[in-house]
């Protein structure tokens, strides 16, 4: 410690903080080197191999192709189709796949394909895709047309 008087106010006490400073540099790599690393384990559900492959089916069914125009019209097949009969049109083929055990069958289900024109509205699609999931749909592809 130094004691220096400064302009006579009396004397001042320095500390000197370098050996602070080391001891606790120090103590922060022992504990940084003895601490165990922390781990969080995440659950990954993979799927598991099968004994046989699936077979595919004799006769799958034609798939489904739904146009969303830029206006907002619906096309089923090349049809133009309501909103409103668009869900009992997607419950028909969903049944399709119902075996019974509340996991429809994806393989007795047609493909669904959505081709969207560039300027239709994104609410047009999302309408159409939430009445295919509310009728258990399980195969929905988006194909591009080339334009």
């Amino acid at each position: 410690m130094a004691f220096t008087s400064n302009s006579g106010s009396g004397p001042m006490a320095d500390i000197n903080v370098t050996p602070l400073v080391d001891v606790m540099l120090v103590l922060l790599i022992i504990f940084m080197v003895t601490a165990p690393a922390m781990s969080y384990p995440t659950e990954v559900d993979l799927p598991q191999p099968t004994v046989t492959p699936p077979t595919p089916p004799v006769d799958p069914p034609e798939p489904i192709r739904i146009r969303i125009d830029a206006g907002g019209t619906v096309s089923w097949n090349g049809s133009p189709t309501p909103m409103s009969t668009l869900q009992a049109q997607f419950d028909v083929e969903g049944a399709r796949g119902d075996v019974g055990t509340g996991t429809p069958d994806a393989s007795k289900q047609p493909d669904i394909e959505i081709e969207t024109d560039r300027d239709a509205e994104y609410e047009v699609l999302a309408k159409v895709l939430s009445r295919a999931k509310n009728a258990q749909l399980a195969k929905i592809k988006f194909v591009n047309a080339g334009e």
